[in-house]
C-alpha cells in the first residue's frame, strides 16, 4: 500500500535509509492524500466539523462576558482621571448611533465595578482554565478525548446559565463561577489534540486541525455581535441563557455521533479506516500510564512551543478580553457597533487560518519544505506581522477607522499560527499530543490571567497613553516568542515519543532547529 518505500511519518527511520527528504532527519509520510479515501463526508471530516462547532461554542461561552461587561457596568460612575490624561480621552465620533445607550432595555441590573475589578472578573475564567490543562491532556491521551471534550463544553454551558444569578449575588460568586467554567473548558484543546493523534493522517493534519480550531475565530466572530445585539434588545442576562442552552444542544450531538478512534467508529468505511491506521502507524495508539516526564522537561523543542504559545496568547487574550472595553472607553462605540467591530478581526482570522492549513499541507505534500521549515515560517509570520500592526495602532490616536483596520489586520495575520507552533505537538510527539498541549497551554493560560488585569491597571484612567503601553507590551512579547521558536523549534519526531524507547542508530533528536 505504501506510495514510497518508507516508514510511516510517525515511525523511527530504518538504519539503512539513505534518502531523508527536504531536511535531514525528517521522514516522509507513508501515503499521499490521493491514496486515501476522500475527505468530503468521511468520518474524519465529520469529526472535524463537529469539533469546529464545538470550538464555536467553547469561545462563544468564553468571550461573551467581554461585551456583556460594557452593559453590566454602570457607565455613569466617575472614573479617576489624572491631570495628564484628561486631554487624551477621545471625543465621541459622529456615528448615526454614536450616542445611543449601551445598557439595553429598562430594568436590567447594572453594577458599579471599577476598571481594575472588571479586569479581575475577566481574568477569573483562566484561574480555573489553567488547572485542567495537563490533567486533561494526560487522561485524554490515555482514554481518548471524546468524553472529556464533551463534558467540558457541557459543564461550561450549564454554568453559563447560572451567570446572571452569580452576578446578582456579588463579585466573589461571579469570579468563582467563571473560574469553574475555566475548569470545564481547560480540557478542550488537549482533548482535541489527543483525538487528532488517532484520527488525522499526516498529510491532512494541518487541514483537519486548522479547520477544527477555526471554530475559535468563527465562534468569536458570531458571538460578539450577537452579544451586542442581545444586550441592547433583550438585556444582558439573555446572552448567558441563549449561549448556555446552545452549548447543551451541541453536547447531545457530540456524544451521539463521535468516536474516540477510527476502529471504534460504527459508520466509518473500511477504506478510510485502513488509510488512517496505515498512515498514522503505531504512534496513533494510546499512551501508557507512564510518560517520559524527564525527557519532556529537557526537550528544547517542547520549550520552544511553550515560549511561542505564551507569547502569542499574550496579545491574543489582551484583545479577546479587553478589545470591547477599548472600543467603548477610547473609540466610543455603542454596544451594537462595539460587538460587531470587536468581532471583525476574528471574521478575517477565520479564512486566514483555514488557508494556512491548506498551504502548509501543500508545501509538505509536494516536498517543497520540511515540517520544521513550515512550522517556523508560519510561526514567525503569524507573530511578527501582527506585532507590527499593534505598534501602528498605538500611534494612530483617536482615528477610529485606522484603529479598527490595524487591529483587524493584526488579528487576521495571527491566524497563520494555526499551521505553526499550534500543531507542532503532533509533529514532535503524536503519542503524547494531548498532554503536550496541556503543558504548553498551561503556560499559554498565564497571559489570560495576567493580561486583562494588567490592562485594567494600565487603563484605569481611560487614557490613550495607557492603551499605547498595552499595545507596545503585546507587540514586544510577540516578537520575542517568534525569535525563540525560530532558533529552537523543530518538526522532528523526538526519540522519547516513539513507541519503543530504544535509541535508533544514526538518528538524534534536533535540540535546536535550523533558523
Amino acid at each position: 500500500m505504501a506510495l514510497y518505500d518508507r516508514p510511516s511519518i510517525n515511525s523511527a527511520p530504518r538504519d539503512s535509509e539513505e534518502e531523508e527528504g527536504p531536511e535531514s532527519g525528517e521522514t516522509q509520510p507513508l501515503l499521499s492524500t490521493e491514496e486515501g479515501s476522500a475527505q468530503c463526508c468521511s468520518a474524519r471530516f465529520n469529526l472535524a466539523f463537529l469539533m469546529f462547532l464545538g470550538f464555536c461554542m467553547v469561545y462563544a461561552l468564553r468571550v461573551n462576558l467581554s461585551v456583556v461587561m460594557v452593559a453590566m457596568v454602570n457607565g455613569t460612575v466617575t472614573q479617576p482621571i489624572g491631570n495628564s490624561s484628561q486631554a487624551e480621552v477621545c471625543p465621541k465620533h459622529s456615528s448615526p448611533e454614536g450616542n445611543s445607550t449601551n445598557k439595553g432595555p429598562p430594568g436590567v441590573p447594572q453594577y458599579d465595578w471599577s476598571s481594575e475589578m472588571q479586569g479581575v472578573i475577566l481574568s477569573s475564567f483562566f484561574y480555573g482554565y489553567i488547572l485542567t490543562q495537563v490533567v486533561g491532556g494526560y487522561v485524554s491521551d490515555r482514554f481518548g478525548g471524546k468524553l472529556f471534550l464533551g463534558l467540558g463544553v457541557l459543564c461550561t454551558a450549564v454554568l453559563t446559565l447560572l451567570t446572571p444569578l452569580a452576578a446578582s449575588l456579588g463579585v466573589p460568586y461571579l469570579i468563582a463561577l467563571r473560574a469553574a467554567e475555566g475548569v470545564g473548558e481547560g480540557v478542550s484543546f488537549p482533548a482535541m489534540n489527543a483525538m487528532w493523534a488517532r484520527w488525522a493522517p499526516p498529510l491532512e493534519r494541518s487541514r483537519l486541525v486548522t479547520f477544527s480550531a477555526a471554530g475559535v475565530s468563527f465562534g468569536t466572530f458570531v458571538a460578539l455581535p450577537l452579544t451586542g445585539f442581545m444586550c441592547q434588545s433583550l438585556g444582558w442576562p439573555s446572552v448567558f441563557y441563549i449561549f448556555g442552552a446552545a452549548g447543551c444542544v451541541w453536547s447531545v450531538f457530540w456524544f451521539t455521533l463521535v468516536s474516540d478512534e477510527p476502529r471504534s467508529h460504527p459508520r466509518i468505511s473500511k477504506s478510510e479506516l485502513n488509510y488512517i491506521t496505515d498512515s498514522i502507524g503505531s504512534q496513533g495508539s494510546a499512551q501508557g500510564w507512564s510518560v517520559p516526564a524527564l525527557s519532556m522537561l529537557g526537550s528544547l523543542p517542547l520549550w520552544s512551543i511553550v515560549v511561542a504559545h505564551f507569547s502569542a496568547n499574550w496579545s491574543y487574550y489582551t484583545l479577546l478580553t479587553t478589545l470591547p472595553t477599548y472600543m467603548d472607553q477610547v473609540l466610543r462605540f455603542n454596544i451594537k457597533e462595539n460587538g460587531f467591530l470587536s468581532a471583525l478581526p476574528y471574521l478575517c482570522c477565520f479564512p486566514v487560518g483555514l488557508l494556512s492549513g491548506v498551504l502548509a499541507d501543500f508545501l509538505q505534500e509536494r516536498r517543497l519544505l520540511s515540517t520544521t521549515a513550515v512550522r517556523k515560517i508560519f510561526t514567525v509570520s503569524g507573530m511578527v506581522f501582527p506585532a507590527v500592526f499593534l505598534v501602528a495602532t498605538a500611534f494612530i490616536g483617536c482615528d477610529y477607522r485606522w484603529a479598527v483596520a490595524f487591529l483587524t489586520v493584526s488579528s487576521a495575520l495571527s491566524g497563520i499560527l494555526s499551521a505553526g507552533f499550534s500543531m507542532n505537538h503532533l509533529d514532535i510527539a503524536p503519542r503524547y499530543a494531548g498532554i503536550l498541549l496541556g503543558i504548553t497551554n498551561s503556560f499559554g493560560t498565564i497571559p489570560g490571567i495576567a493580561a486583562p488585569t494588567v490592562v485594567g491597571y494600565l487603563t484605569a484612567q481611560h487614557s490613550l497613553s495607557g492603551w499605547r503601553l498595552v499595545f507596545f507590551i503585546s507587540a514586544g512579547i510577540n516578537v520575542f516568542g517568534a525569535l525563540f521558536y525560530c532558533v529552537c523549534g523543530t518538526g522532528q519526531l523526538q526519540s522519547w515519543a516513539r513507541e519503543e524507547q530504544r535509541p535508533v542508530e544514526g538518528h538524534k533528536d534536533r535540540w535546536a532547529g535550523d533558523c
